[in-house]
């Protein structure tokens, strides 16, 4: 019988290793597994490569991770906002390593990576320094810059409903990366506000097959997201 669901957030974590490359799905705050990260936080795992939109925001989150000092290196398209002052503080004095991508570039490569492609030629960036040294191509009269997937050892994103077998649904704004990084990530962890039971979830619902997910975690769902009526939240 396949069941891939795991009783804690703690349990979910338990298999990320000292400088593991890691995604964490979300956009700003929308979308963000932050009990995932705050189970990753408690285990202490150190020396991490984190691949996200943002940088963090507050004192939440992945914001929290930086706090704590357990990321090395961040790959993402948004370090910098008003209340990312961990990441600043961090980089100011040299204690955590920015590559920066653009967003949509970003996004194309993690899908590169899902889909098993050996690179992508995307014409964003051509011209400026996000592309020195890196191959280009004129295609049809066009500039384009050679970018290749990323990958990662594990991808921690946030869904709305899943069922044992780990076929995702997700609501929303809140969906943005996690498609994405549930099918780049060796080990994809989801956090659920609902675990029901197979054939509940409506298959032309799912975005995200159960193939792609290994743990299943059921997080109870904050007060504000379970007022929204049933057929809104689904």
């Amino acid at each position: 019988m396949i069941d891939k669901t795991t009783r804690t957030a703690a349990a979910a974590v338990a298999e990320v290793f000292d400088g593991a490359s890691v995604m964490i799905g979300g956009f700003g705050t929308a979308g963000m597994p932050n009990e995932l990260i705050d189970a990753l936080i408690a285990r202490e795992v150190g020396e991490l490569t984190i691949i996200s939109n943002n940088a963090g925001n507050g004192e939440t989150g992945l914001a929290a991770l930086i706090k704590a000092g357990r990321v090395r290196k961040i790959i993402c398209s948004f370090p910098r906002q008003a209340d990312s002052h961990h990441f600043d503080a961090r980089f100011r004095k040299g204690e955590i390593e920015l590559e920066l991508v653009p967003q949509g570039n970003l996004a194309a490569r993690i899908q590169a990576a899902g889909a098993g492609l050996g690179a992508i030629f995307t014409p964003t960036g051509f011209g400026t320094e996000l592309a020195r040294g890196k191959e280009t191509r004129r295609i049809d009269g066009r500039d384009y810059v050679l970018e290749y997937p990323i990958a990662a050892d594990f991808a921690l994103i946030k869904a709305y409903r899943a069922d044992r077998w780990g076929n995702l649904v997700y609501r929303k704004t809140a969906r943005n990366f996690g498609p994405l990084m549930a099918m780049a990530g060796r080990i994809c962890i989801a956090q659920v506000s609902q675990i029901v039971a197979l054939g509940v979830l409506d298959p032309e619902a799912i975005v995200t097959p159960g193939i792609f997910v290994q743990h299943v975690v059921e997080i109870a769902q904050s007060a504000e997201v379970s007022s929204y009526p049933a057929e809104a939240a689904a």
